[in-house]
């Protein structure tokens, strides 16, 4: 969950973004900024209180080489307030308000094992379906489900997994006795 800073800072780049028509480029700073950001050496980096502002800005903006000028304001600021560190949180709350202004739904997948792109696209259009809007699939990978798929698309949950199907046998099994 994002700050209330972070998303006071995504939302300042998503309406610059979007009078400029340059949601895009700033979804890719914004991306490449927080990658970085997400990076623990590169975090612990940026909360060091000796390393001089310069230095920081120097690193963060190592992640933008062909990045808009607004950016490398943002970047500027962010270290003016010592906040660099939250540049994770602010691209994922530019996401989500691109998300939102393309009428797109984030479904987090969860699958026993890694999925092919094609199978990934084919969750992503089923699930599309069943919600009615676009569906952009963010996928982990967690064995302990043993198989099939459980899936969150907002507040709904779509449960298939071998784990849960396996629980529910166990209630009725132990129920019937």
């Amino acid at each position: 969950m994002a700050s209330s800073a972070a998303k006071r800072y995504a939302k300042a780049a998503f309406t610059l973004g979007k009078e400029r028509g340059t949601l895009d480029a700033w979804q890719a700073d914004l991306h490449a900024l927080g990658t970085l950001a997400s990076n623990r050496d590169v975090a612990a980096f940026l909360r060091n209180p000796s390393v001089p502002r310069e230095k920081k800005v120097a690193v963060m903006d190592s992640a933008l080489p062909a990045g808009q000028p607004e950016a490398k304001n943002l970047v500027n600021l962010l270290a003016e307030r010592d906040r660099l560190v939250e540049a994770p949180e602010i691209a994922d709350a530019f996401d989500a308000m691109l998300r939102d202004e393309r009428g797109i739904v984030l479904a987090e997948v969860t699958t026993a094992e890694p999925l092919s792109p094609e199978a990934q696209d084919m969750i992503a259009a089923r699930l599309a379906k069943m919600v009615g809007k676009d569906v952009q699939v963010r996928m982990t990978v967690d064995p302990d489900i043993i198989g099939g798929i459980i899936a969150r698309v907002g507040d709904e949950m779509i449960d298939g997994s071998v784990i849960s199907q396996l629980r529910a046998m166990r209630s009725r099994l132990a129920s019937a006795s």
